[in-house]
């Protein structure tokens, strides 16, 4: 079923129980009403006619008061409680209002009902003047005309607001829907790869919500993909560069037009354009394991302060050969965390990689350990250009720091600050980029569950 057909039905339903419902109550009141009236005419008839009982002592003349009685028995009693007269012969009238005769008799006036051929009987019994009783009995009318009147009027009323209930049940059904069924119908134009949908404005606080997010959904995918777009043209513009010196070298050496005291130095293009071409394939393969719900890690205890140690030992050959200092500040004592350590490693080998390509001969980069809480931290800053603002918020978007940056100072692949924080966020902790101390320069932060 719909949503407009759950709508409708469930506002029908309840419009129709609540007038069946306020039906309901409706007949018993202008029944308790009826009854009330009748009972209150009987009873100022049975007043009246005490005081008459004197020349009702014979059947006609009962018989004639009674016809303007409309349908209402009369018996008189006399005040040893025989009965004189009746304009109702029958014994079992006579026999179920004895009862109420001897009461007045008595000198109490008795209003009651008795059940008589399946009927309802009003009765009411008065004391005469000479000590006997008169008794009236009325079957009892479900309605008077005056209640029934009054209950046909509010059952029209009723049908009428029910026949509006509907309608409006109707009306607030498609408003509610159409809406929805826009939105749906946009959803499904971005799910099918369109972008720039435009979402219909919707009334519904609620379906306004929806739509709204539908219309941010469709602008970060927007962005993403175009950013996707970005990256996906940039590394394929990397690899076509170090595929066309393999294959212009490749091509020189297959034709013999390499001559064989530049062998060595062919060699060693083809080498590092392979190395290039390894690190970009390494680094996409990473990437794809990340982002794969299988992806192993090996928690456990590490000191951060000893990864951090060799992490300085392995990079300072090439800190020394690029002319810049690589340090390490409060990693004498342990830093206990909880991690991977070969993925710890990784991380940090990343930062370090990263942080020595900014910094310019001269420079400096250091490593330094803290523990804040229940977090243990390696910061590894720079002496580099460092980053803008908007730098620091693009940091970790794969690619987007290298198109920004490829004409004006060395980069990476731009996929290495992706890699690093997705395995920081896979080990419960986070990279944390600002700027550096003593400026320019950056610093990033490995923030890991102390140990």
């Amino acid at each position: 079923m719909t949503l407009a057909s759950r709508i409708l039905l469930l506002a029908v339903g309840l419009v129709v129980a609540t007038a069946l419902i306020a039906a309901l109550a409706t007949v018993q009141f202008a029944r308790s009403t009826a009854h009330a009236e009748q009972r209150g005419e009987l009873t100022a008839q049975a007043s009246l006619l005490s005081l008459q009982s004197a020349r009702l002592v014979t059947r006609p003349a009962l018989t004639r008061v009674a016809r303007g009685l409309d349908g209402t028995a009369v018996a008189v009693y006399d005040a040893g409680g025989a009965l004189i007269a009746s304009t109702d012969p029958r014994t079992a009238m006579v026999r179920r209002t004895r009862s109420a005769a001897a009461a007045a008799i008595g000198g109490e006036p008795v209003s009651t009902s008795v059940r008589l051929a399946g009927r309802d009987v009003l009765v009411e019994a008065r004391p005469t003047a000479d000590g006997g009783a008169i008794v009236l009995a009325r079957p009892l009318a479900a309605f008077t005309p005056n209640a029934a009147g009054l209950l046909g009027g509010i059952l029209v009323t009723l049908a009428v607001a029910l026949v509006l209930a509907v309608a409006a049940a109707i009306w607030l059904a498609r408003r509610i829907a159409e809406p929805l069924a826009a939105t749906a119908a946009a959803a499904r134009r971005l799910a099918d790869g369109e972008r720039g949908v435009a979402v219909p404005p919707a009334s519904p606080v609620e379906v306004a919500d929806v739509a709204d997010a539908l219309r941010a959904l469709d602008t970060a995918l927007s962005t993403s993909e175009g950013r996707q777009r970005e990256f996906l043209l940039s590394i394929s513009h990397e690899l076509r560069t170090p595929l066309t010196a393999l294959r212009g070298y490749g091509e020189a050496l297959s034709d013999g037009l390499v001559p064989p005291e530049r062998t060595a130095e062919v060699g060693g293009v083809l080498v590092a354009e392979t190395t290039r071409l390894e690190r970009f394939t390494a680094d996409l393969l990473e990437l794809a394991r990340l982002e794969a719900d299988d992806f192993s890690l090996e928690p456990g205890p590490v000191d951060l302060a000893q990864l951090a140690g060799s992490t300085i030992r392995a990079w300072t050959a090439r800190a020394d050969a690029l002319e810049v200092r690589l340090a390490g500040d409060g990693l004498d004592g342990p830093l206990p965390a909880r991690g991977d350590p070969r993925r710890v490693r990784q991380v940090l080998d990343g930062l370090v990689e990263n942080a020595l390509r900014a910094t310019p001969p001269g420079g400096r980069v250091v490593l330094s350990g803290t523990t804040v809480g229940g977090t243990a931290a390696v910061t590894v800053e720079d002496s580099g250009p460092g980053l803008s603002d908007e730098d620091l918020a693009d940091a970790f978007t794969r690619g987007l720091l290298r198109e920004r940056y490829r004409e004006t100072r060395a980069v990476g692949t731009g996929l290495g600050l992706s890699i690093a924080t997705r395995l920081a966020a896979r080990m419960g902790g986070r990279i944390v980029a600002g700027h550096a101390s003593t400026p320019p320069g950056a610093r990033f932060t490995l923030e890991l569950p102390a140990g």
